[in-house]
């Protein structure tokens, strides 16, 4: 992860960095579940980690605050991949084949939001799970600023301390 002096400047490189995590953890779903249970990291992984950790402690992040906001980047973006690696539907416009049969079951109307979101929102042209990752990534930085002392993003709200 490259460094970034600028402050704030962490969320140009998380978004970047994410990304390319998500798009690699899904060409290695085998993967998603071996990264992070070794027991013994190696010069690589070690390396990320700090790097990480000081992009956000450049950006201005407390101690604390860095590693809350590594724990919520890194655990968003490991969660999304297992979730993408797990559906039945990969890319854009693939999700009518696979929720079909589902919609026939909202169609009793006893999940009537359910079937509201499949209709108006999932099965709607272009639509791809996928883009839901940079919809959850935007949230988490645009939130996470406001743990930045000074940021002028906002009102400020102090970073958890548990």
């Amino acid at each position: 992860m490259p460094r970034s002096r600028r402050k704030g400047g962490y969320a140009s490189v998380s978004r970047a960095v994410y990304a390319a995590m998500r798009k690699a953890l899904g060409r290695h779903t085998w993967a998603i579940g071996l990264l992070e249970s070794c027991s013994a990291r190696g010069p690589a992984t070690l390396r990320h980690h700090d790097a990480t950790l000081g992009v956000l402690r450049t950006a201005g992040f407390s101690v604390k605050a860095a590693a809350h906001a590594y724990a919520l980047l890194d655990s968003s973006t490991y969660g999304f991949a297992l979730q993408e690696a797990a559906l039945p539907v990969n890319g854009r416009d693939t999700a009518a084949s696979a929720t079909d049969p589902i919609v026939q079951m909202f169609s009793a109307g006893d999940y009537p939001h359910l079937m509201e979101i499949a209709t108006e929102h999932v099965l709607q042209p272009g639509y791809d799970f996928g883009d839901e990752f940079e919809i959850g990534l935007e949230l988490i930085l645009e939130a996470l600023q406001r743990w930045i002392p000074e940021s002028g993003v906002g009102p400020k709200v102090a970073a958890p301390t548990g």
